[in-house]
């Protein structure tokens, strides 16, 4: 058989095998799933964290600097997304992404992104400014977040294969992120009018503003600078 045989037969098996779909209980893992037309269908908030510029970081910086950054900030965006019951669905160079289900999934991601600006703004730049005083860098990134039903299935071969999150949520809130660092926190309409007051307001004080995403349709969408203390 020729590689453009080979090839041909696998795509036909995809196009032509019946899926078979279950409504997901937990966020899946890639052995929870086939490498056939198996999926699982849940209702997720997903977010993704993006350090923003790395090109620049890796551009005009050694590596070892670069390589500690990447570390710092995916470690402390881990440790967020945990401790608010996200769960870690993939790491892809300098940005992880992150799925949380249940009742309080809006809550617990928009926390997550105003908690991962504390750890950058009060925790990283401070030791990177100790530890590297002659290096005028400082941590900027973006978290972005969105909600939806999703699709989840799993792609690749066997032995070098993960899972594809489809779904409109996985896309926006992977695009939030592309959008500039002044305001590190942003969100779907969808997510916010899904928040108790107590992820919209503190004392009183919205933490979130209105805005227009110019670049899909004029949505709307909110954003934040504010901190939530670790």
């Amino acid at each position: 058989m020729s590689l453009v045989e080979d090839y041909s037969k696998a795509v036909e098996e995809i196009f032509k095998e019946q899926w078979s779909t279950r409504e997901g209980r937990k966020v899946p893992e890639s052995e929870d799933l086939g490498l056939g037309n198996d999926a699982v269908e849940l209702d997720g908030t997903v977010l993704y964290a993006d350090l923003d510029d790395s090109t620049n970081l890796v551009d005009n910086y050694e590596p070892e600097f670069a390589a500690e950054i990447y570390k710092a900030y995916l470690s402390c965006a881990a440790k967020v997304i945990r401790s608010e019951g996200g769960v870690i669905t993939s790491y892809d160079g300098d940005r992880i992404m992150a799925v949380y289900i249940g009742d309080e999934k809006d809550d617990c991601a928009a926390r997550s992104a105003l908690k991962i600006n504390y750890t950058v703004t009060e925790i990283i730049n401070p030791l990177v400014k100790k530890y590297y005083p002659a290096k005028n860098y400082s941590v900027k990134q973006v978290v972005g977040i969105d909600t939806s039903e999703l699709f989840v299935a799993r792609t690749g071969i066997r032995g070098s294969n993960d899972l594809v999150w489809v779904g409109r949520a996985a896309n926006y809130a992977a695009k939030l992120c592309s959008l500039s660092p002044d305001y590190p926190s942003r969100l779907t309409e969808a997510v916010y009018n899904k928040l108790n007051k107590s992820a919209k307001y503190s004392d009183g004080k919205s933490m979130w503003e209105a805005a227009t995403w110019n670049g899909m349709k004029g949505m709307r969408i909110y954003r934040s600078a504010w901190r939530w203390r670790v």
